[in-house]
């Protein structure tokens, strides 16, 4: 595995816990079309992509713990995958998380967190966004979801709402819960080199592999991992960005 891959953070942010045998993965669904046609993605396009695919069903079993946004309880969460258009290209924002956090400190994530007790998972979002970047939820539209995740064995969800807003201003790091708020176009997302994904052995996974060339009868699931502004976007977030890229790049391609 190149050593980009397997470096540390540069922003000293605790190691990515590889286990022993993880290995390249697949290169992702959408570099099969050119990089021109990966660029001038608009939230509109995003929006109707998500109205015309398929109805989603309920989460996916055995989605790894490595995987989810923080909680180590099985509390449901909710996170929003907050878009703006600029210069034809439409941006997502993301936060690296506080170091001052005890858990999941210094990785990269979208605005989100544990639902209160009786909290819509909507209203949970919000509130999260809210609190970590003071986004105002008056000035959300909420027009889809992504596949919501879970743990193995429980019934806990994490759920990803997909909304837009004007644009960045008024975006603030909230002190103590986010080191950093920025924006990436999905464009840039998609560009080649900015994208790899990883084989972990698990061998309770929801994404299996066939058994490596090698001809060990292992099991593996996909991790993606996006390399972007001098971060490292994966688990859960790298997830559902790689899942929205091909949810809307994937109607490029008919």
């Amino acid at each position: 595995m190149d050593a980009h891959h397997l470096s540390r953070p540069a922003d000293g942010s605790p190691p990515i816990p590889r286990p022993p045998g993880a290995r390249e993965g697949q290169p992702p669904t959408w570099y099969r079309l050119a990089v021109i046609r990966r660029s001038g993605i608009t939230v509109g396009e995003v929006k109707h992509a998500l109205h015309a695919r398929p109805a989603q069903g309920q989460a996916p079993a055995g989605t790894s713990p490595l995987e989810l946004p923080p909680s180590r309880r099985n509390e449901p969460a909710a996170v929003l995958c907050l878009m703006f258009d600029h210069v034809g290209e439409a941006n997502v924002v993301l936060t690296r998380r506080s170091h001052q956090l005890r858990e999941h400190r210094g990785q990269v994530a979208f605005p989100g967190g544990r639902l209160l007790p009786g909290e819509a998972p909507l209203q949970a979002a919000l509130r999260e966004a809210h609190e970590e970047v003071r986004l105002d939820p008056a000035a959300v539209e909420v027009f889809g979801q992504l596949t919501p995740l879970t743990t193995m064995g429980a019934s806990a969800l994490v759920h990803c709402f997909v909304g837009a807003t004007s644009g960045p201003t008024g975006l603030v790091a909230s002190a103590g819960e986010v080191d950093r708020v920025f924006w990436v176009p999905l464009a840039e997302l998609a560009s080649d080199g900015v994208y790899h994904e990883e084989l972990w052995p698990d061998g309770g996974a929801a994404q299996l592999t066939p058994s490596s060339p090698e001809g060990d009868a292992g099991r593996y699931r996909a991790v993606p991992f996006f390399h972007v502004q001098g971060e490292v976007v994966w688990g859960a977030t790298g997830r559902l960005l790689a899942e929205l890229l091909d949810v809307v790049l994937g109607a490029r391609e008919g």
